[in-house]
């Protein structure tokens, strides 16, 4: 179902999809919207989980500021959007210049983190500049399944050009690897075999750098979420069951005798 919220004067577009349990919230790219994200939150949403997939300011169907803005400023509206709808702790899951505004987010309101996804972070640091970022979509373009371009030139219309360019000149000068160390959760670092603008080298440097596990699926490139997006799904519920199970370990291990322990614990 869509939804429009105002936060801070901008009205904010959102699919979601009501469930029990822990929210997924997944934040898209640069100049596209929520809708190549589709395809995962369909999945998960099969899957039993909550899932809230927003329209980032400027972008899809949310307003549209008068300027194009950085990272911080789209990690602080997402904030004050979830705390708009009651939301108080979710798996943040960002793809590509969304993993950029999540991990921000996850640093400035580590209690909301409850689980992270950096799905084909941006960006990396060989290529950071314009014209490196420029060169390796147009590698991905011949990689990625052709019929998303119709969507994806919709979504650049829609936000228009300079923002869209505005944005890249953002991501170019945000360092992620700045923010990488002082994330509270260890991430799941997601992306595909084929993807040349987030490559394996650099996915699994931020695993590394985080404590993070890096999955890998077959035959994708950097819009993995889109054409893959059963895949992505399976990986992330088993991401979160699997942190859920620890959770619940270490729960049982800090109990002392005598004491019940609690599934909040």
């Amino acid at each position: 179902m869509s939804r429009f919220t105002g936060v801070s004067g901008v009205r904010t577009h959102d699919r979601h999809h009501d469930a029990p349990g822990l929210p997924i919230v997944l934040v898209h790219g640069l100049a596209v919207s929520h809708r190549y994200l589709m395809p995962a939150a369909t999945a998960l949403a099969r899957l039993g989980h909550p899932v809230l997939v927003p329209d980032l300011p400027g972008f899809g169907r949310s307003g549209k500021p008068g300027d194009a803005w950085d990272v911080e400023r789209h990690a602080r509206h997402l904030g004050r959007w979830l705390d708009a709808l009651g939301v108080d702790r979710a798996c943040l899951a960002g793809h590509s210049f969304g993993a950029e505004v999540v991990a921000r987010l996850a640093i400035r309101r580590p209690a909301l983190a409850a689980a992270l996804v950096l799905a084909a972070p941006t960006s990396d640091p060989v290529a950071r500049s314009r014209t490196g970022l420029a060169r390796r979509f147009l590698i991905d373009m011949l990689v990625e399944a052709p019929g998303q371009a119709p969507m994806i030139a919709w979504d650049v219309a829609v936000a228009r050009p300079w923002r869209v360019l505005a944005t890249v000149g953002h991501s170019v000068r945000n360092a992620i690897e700045d923010d990488l160390p002082h994330l509270p959760v260890r991430p799941l670092v997601l992306g595909g075999s084929l993807d040349p603008i987030a490559p394996l080298r650099w996915r699994a440097s931020v695993a590394t750098r985080t404590g993070g596990v890096a999955v890998t699926i077959p035959g994708a490139a950097h819009n993995v979420m889109t054409t893959s997006g059963r895949r992505a799904a399976n990986v992330i519920s088993a991401h979160l069951a699997h942190g859920e199970r620890v959770e619940r370990q270490s729960c049982k291990r800090a109990t002392p005798p005598g004491y019940s322990s609690s599934a909040s614990c």
